[in-house]
Order: C-alpha cells, then sequence, then structure tokens
C-alpha cells in the first residue's frame, strides 16, 4: 500500500485532515503538538473505475457508482518547527516518521493565521508563502545529517580495492526509502570526487537533497483557503510547482453530513446536494463551502491525494480478474481488488502486486478489456483489467 504522510507546522490543519480523510477519531486542537505520536489510518485516492465501460457498475463496496477508491495509508506526523531537524520540538522524531513515506503533503496555513512557530495570529499576518519550502528545508537537512553521521563509514570501506561507491550510499540510504536505482540516478546528476574522503559538506548536502528530491516528493496543500486573504492563493501557487487549494473543515463537514445522510456527497465531487432536513445554520455554513468547492473544484483534501499518486508519483491503477470476460474473481466479484503500481509496469509487475507466489508462477496474461492475450512486456494503463494466468 502506498503512504502518504502529512507534514507541516503546527496548527496547520494537518490533523483535521487526516480525520476528514481517513474519518477516524483522533485530537483536533488549535495548539502546538495537538499530535505527538503519529497516526496511521487508511484513506484513497480516487479514480474512474472500469466498470464504467460495462452496463452495469460493479457494486464493489470502494466503487460509488463507477467513482473507485483505491486504499492508501495515510500519515499524520506532528507539527514541525524551525529546528526540527536538530532536535527542536521532537523533530528528529517527528521527521523520523516520515522515511517511509511515499509522497508528502505539506499542508499550509493559506489564511496566514498562524506564525513560523504554530502560534496562532491574526488571520494575514504571517505570509504563508515562507511555509511552502519549510519542510522541504527540513527534511533535506535532517537527510544531511544522517549522510555526515555515516559518512566514516564510508571513508573506511572506500580503501578496499573492491570498494563501490553506489552500494555503499545504498546500504547507508535504504533506510530512508532510497533505491539502488535513485541513488544511481542522483550520482548521475551530481558533480562530486572520486574519493569519498575528499568529499565536502556541501557535496554531502547536495546529495541528500537529491536524495530526498527523488523519494520523498512533496505537494502544497495550500489549507484554509476559504479563509484566505485576496491573493494569498495565488501567490502560494507560484512559488511551489503543486499546488492544491484545500478546506479540511469543510471536507470533514460534508463527510459529516454525508454520514448522517442529510447531503449528497463523494469525496472528491465538486459539489454536493442537500437531501435532508437542516437547520438555517447549518444550511448556511454548507453554501460557504459550496462557494469554496465552486472556485478551486471541490474541497482540496481528495484531490491533494489523487495529485500526489496519480500526477507526482505517476502511478496508474490497474484490476486482476481471474474470468476475463466477466472480470470477476473466483467468487463471482466484479473487479474486487484495485493496485497502484508506477507507470510503465508490466503484467508480472502486477502478478507481483497481487502476491509473490503469482509472481514467481507467472506464465502469461490477458487484456479483459481486448479479450486478447498480451506481451509480458506491455506496459498497463490506468484502468487496465488483467487476468494473471499463473501456475501458483
Amino acid at each position: 500500500m502506498l503512504s502518504i504522510a502529512l507534514a507541516g507546522k503546527p496548527n496547520a490543519g494537518k490533523s483535521t485532515f487526516y480525520k476528514a480523510a481517513t474519518m477516524a477519531d483522533v485530537d483536533v486542537g488549535n495548539y502546538p503538538f495537538t499530535t505527538i505520536d503519529a497516526n496511521r489510518g487508511v484513506s484513497h485516492v480516487r479514480t474512474d473505475c472500469p466498470c464504467l465501460d460495462r452496463e452495469e457498475r460493479c457494486g464493489d463496496d470502494n466503487c460509488h457508482d463507477g467513482k473507485r477508491y483505491v486504499p492508501v495509508e495515510l500519515i499524520d506526523v506532528a507539527g514541525l518547527v524551525p529546528g526540527a531537524h536538530e532536535g527542536r520540538g521532537l523533530g528528529n522524531q517527528f521527521l523520523d516518521e516520515l522515511t517511509n513515506a511515499d509522497v508528502i503533503l505539506n499542508v499550509v496555513d493559506a489564511s496566514g493565521g498562524t506564525d513560523e512557530e504554530g502560534e496562532p495570529v491574526e488571520v494575514g499576518e504571517h505570509d504563508p508563502v515562507e511555509d511552502v519550502h519549510f519542510v522541504e528545508e527540513e527534511m533535506d537537512l535532517w537527510l544531511a545529517s544522517i549522510v555526515s553521521r555515516n559518512w566514516e563509514s564510508v571513508e573506511r570501506q572506500s580503501r578496499s580495492p573492491d570498494f563501490d561507491l553506489d552500494e555503499a550510499l545504498v546500504d547507508m540510504l535504504t533506510g530512508v526509502g532510497a533505491t539502488e536505482l535513485d541513488v544511481a540516478r542522483t550520482l548521475r546528476d551530481l558533480d562530486y570526487p572520486d574519493d569519498p574522503i575528499a568529499w565536502t559538506d556541501d557535496h554531502r548536502e547536495a546529495l541528500a537533497r537529491e536524495i530526498r528530491r527523488r523519494t520523498k516528493p512533496i505537494v502544497v496543500v495550500a489549507n484554509k483557503a476559504d479563509i484566505a486573504p485576496e491573493g494569498n492563493v495565488e501567490r502560494l501557487r507560484e512559488a511551489a510547482e503543486r499546488v492544491v487549494p484545500a478546506t479540511a473543515d469543510g471536507e470533514l463537514a460534508l463527510r459529516k453530513a454525508a454520514e448522517a445522510g442529510v447531503v449528497g456527497y463523494d469525496p472528491g465531487d465538486p459539489d454536493f446536494e442537500i437531501v435532508g432536513d437542516l437547520s438555517d445554520q447549518q444550511r448556511e455554513g454548507l453554501e460557504r463551502i459550496r462557494e469554496v468547492m465552486a472556485e478551486y473544484g471541490g474541497t482540496g483534501v481528495q484531490q491533494s491525494m489523487d495529485t500526489a499518486v496519480y500526477d507526482l508519483l505517476d502511478h496508474i491503477t490497474a484490476y486482476p480478474v481471474q474470468n476475463d470476460t466477466k472480470w470477476t474473481d473466483g467468487q463471482g466479484n466484479v473487479l474486487p481488488d484495485a493496485f497502484l503500481l508506477p507507470r510503465s509496469s508490466t503484467p508480472k509487475d502486477l502478478a507481483y502486486a497481487v502476491h509473490s507466489d503469482i509472481g514467481d508462477g507467472y506464465i502469461h496474461a490477458v487484456d479483459a478489456r481486448k479479450g486478447m492475450r498480451i506481451s509480458d512486456e506491455e506496459e498497463l494503463e490506468e484502468g487496465s483489467v488483467i487476468k494473471i494466468v499463473s501456475d501458483n
């Protein structure tokens, strides 16, 4: 399961985002370090279900009339403060929680209503643009400190005649989520001395920054967009490559209202329908949320997770089936499973995602949409429905 981590300074709205996205019961408070231990739960990314190409919807619990929700892990990390990489505010503990995340959502208070420490101030008093690169910088410096602490070991290994820098760095960096390919690509893009003993702090920091960029990419969530002063969201969009305006409070209100049966709403919808009785105050509150959704195309909570997985990580959704005609499993369930895979994945990659034994016994695959056997090297696409033939 892919892992998405929520990071940012205290009081930016991470726990509200987490609660809205998972509907888990967590503390939400207007004070620093509401979250001490990281919350871990299951949320979903949204895509179009292949059942839209059939006469009937699949009826899967994670499919809402063709809107398919694919599980991902969501981690709510406690608020980071300046100097976190040096341990300030238990920063090292919090940064360690990000180690296994595949992508980071940097939740920024777009309203400017919290200062750099996360303390409440008047809305508009703090410039949220200052918070855009804050998480990135703290993670880079934290990773640089890990590299520096372990560099003496690399220097000792370099005295061996069969020393390989790539292998030494892979050994060091697998603990922070780097793969052999990440290390190889990083070294290819950097200028550095052949002898590790000649490396400077600048070389090690450049290595750390590039590894972080490759292994922990970041989407900025411009939270509290509903109360942000005019121009703040646009300036945030100019300050970062990927920015999603959001109102976590609005999403949480909608999910609770949908759960209570008073609105018709699926996460990620651009609008909602009032279907139950509401007080004037409740209706007024929902209409304010509707105005923000109209401006930004939704509440931004679902959109930010979708952006992280499908755009930034460039993943696709593939659906394994046993019956390539009916698109069912052995029990007759239509499209029962969905797997997130990196783009360019093959049928054999999907087989291993289902189970290692299925991958080990892989024989061939059938494209259920086309009704034909496909090459083992064919790249799967978003919405691929695949029958895997295996001797296991």
